[in-house]
Parts: C-alpha cells; sequence; structure tokens
C-alpha cells in the first residue's frame, strides 16, 4: 500500500487541515505501473466475479475528483468499470431516505464502481445546506446508518475503498481563479460555488467528524496528499491496484474436460 497517504491517522480530534496535502517524497506511486496492474487484475476480478470494488471519491471542489476517476479509466476495461457523479438529491431522491439513491449504483460482483461523490453529501454538504426540512438531522445515527450500510455491502462481497482528497487552501484558491481563466470551465461555476468557498472551513470541521465517524475496518478512509494532481492520481490507482490483486490473484481454474473436448472439435478437419 502507498505510504504517502493517511489511514491509521483517521481518528476522533482529528485536524484535516494538519495533515499533509503535499506527497511524501520519495514515497510516491508509480502511476503508469499502477495503471499496467490494473488492467491485468481488473480482467481477473471480472473473469472471477467474485467480488465488487466501490471507490468513492471525496473532496473539496477544485480538488480533481473528475479528472483522478478519467486517470483511473485508462487502466480499466469500460465493460467492467463504471462511474456515477452524485449532485444535490433531486425530484423523487429528495422524497427518500438518503440512502436510497446510492442502491441501484452499486457494483455488481466482478465489477468497479466509482463514486464522484456519494451517500457522505448527506453528512457533509447537505449539513451545511439542506435539501428538505424533513430530511433527518439526527448525524451519529447518521452514521450508523451509514456503517452498518457499508458493513452489509462488505459482507455481501463489495470492497469499499474511500479517498479524502486533502487540498490545502492555497492550492483550491489557485486551481478555482485557473477555472475561472479558462473559458471552457466557466460553465462548472454558480452561486453554489460561491457559498462553498466562503464556508470551506466549516465544512472542513464537518469532515474532521464524518471521517472518524465512519473509518472502519471493512471501509477505512485514507487520505490523500492532493497538492500534486499527479501524485494523488498515483496514489488512489496503487491503493486501488493493491485491492483488486487481493481479491483476484489469478483466473479462475479451467475446465479441462471442457477445453480437451473443444479443441478436439476445432482440430477435428472432417466435420
Amino acid at each position: 500500500m502507498p505510504k504517502s497517504t493517511f489511514s491509521d491517522v483517521v481518528a476522533k480530534g482529528m485536524n484535516i487541515d494538519s495533515l499533509g496535502t503535499r506527497p511524501v517524497e520519495g514515497m510516491v506511486a508509480d502511476l503508469d505501473e499502477a495503471l499496467a496492474t490494473l488492467r491485468e487484475y481488473q480482467r481477473r476480478l471480472r473473469a472471477n466475479r467474485r467480488y465488487g470494488v466501490l471507490l468513492v471519491v471525496q473532496g473539496l471542489d477544485a480538488s480533481g475528483k473528475d479528472s483522478l476517476i478519467r486517470t483511473l479509466s485508462r487502466g480499466m476495461d469500460p465493460a467492467g468499470f463504471r462511474v456515477h457523479s452524485f449532485s444535490r438529491p433531486l425530484a423523487e431522491e429528495v422524497h427518500h431516505d438518503f440512502l436510497w439513491r446510492v442502491w441501484r449504483h452499486l457494483p455488481e460482483r466482478g465489477e468497479v464502481v466509482a463514486f464522484n461523490r456519494s451517500h457522505y453529501e448527506s453528512v457533509l454538504a447537505e449539513r451545511l445546506w439542506p435539501v428538505s426540512e424533513h430530511a433527518s438531522d439526527e448525524w451519529p445515527r447518521k452514521y450508523e446508518s451509514i456503517n452498518a450500510f457499508e458493513q452489509h455491502l462488505h459482507r455481501e462481497g463489495t470492497r469499499i475503498i474511500k479517498v479524502w482528497l486533502n487540498t490545502s487552501k492555497e492550492e483550491q484558491r489557485q486551481r478555482l481563479l485557473k477555472r475561472l481563466d479558462t473559458p471552457r470551465k466557466r460553465w462548472k461555476f454558480d452561486d453554489a460555488d460561491v457559498q462553498s468557498w466562503a464556508a470551506r472551513d466549516d465544512y472542513l470541521s464537518l469532515v474532521n467528524e464524518v471521517l472518524p465517524a465512519t473509518h472502519t475496518e471493512c471501509a477505512p478512509w485514507h487520505v490523500i496528499p492532493n497538492d500534486s494532481k499527479s501524485a494523488a492520481r498515483a496514489e488512489v490507482a496503487a491503493i486501488l491496484a493493491a485491492t483488486l490483486m487481493a481479491l483476484a490473484p489469478d483466473y479462475p481454474q479451467e475446465n479441462r474436460d471442457c477445453i480437451d473436448r473443444y479443441r478436439a472439435l476445432l482440430q477435428d478437419t472432417e466435420n
């Protein structure tokens, strides 16, 4: 597992701002190597169809969630890789429990699914900007629901990788300014982005609460130093690759009788 990520320090009383946002020199994973590993072991995962993998990507605005997932897709067969992006709950989603909209997008066995934002929006962004007057605000109970949900998925064969892309305030500011200066990216901005930047400290105070409350043995959080996008992408790719290697180290055992019969049939030139 990459050594420049933070997982063992996710605990009650943590301060996300005190954790590094720059990669540890000499400990950054090799992106090309990680993607090559993904290509091979995703095939094995799909061939075995025993486990599914859910990658949850969370981070502040301009943390590079989209570009991270695009990079990972370079090492994945699209037949076994899906992405779903979660925005604020809309229409019928508002009128259901907060986990309802997640179920339909979960991976099947043999599949990798990446969530760009996720069910964690319910205890992060929606806590600052509620979507419904009827939404539950009993946060400890929501944490219990999330942990029970993820434990259930783990028991049923879904392995969960949760990453927080840890970006410094200055790096985020520079990335947002770059977006403003890039015409093809300006469409992404609305009033919510202004509110989000102004509420950065309040949002991170929630992160300090949410991560420890939902950091479990079956679904731990990985805090990724993210001021270098290239290093962050390599770290997440390496974590995902290591997970696939553990889940599907080999292809399924072949059926020798079937293979021998098929070979004999193909080699029979008289028929």
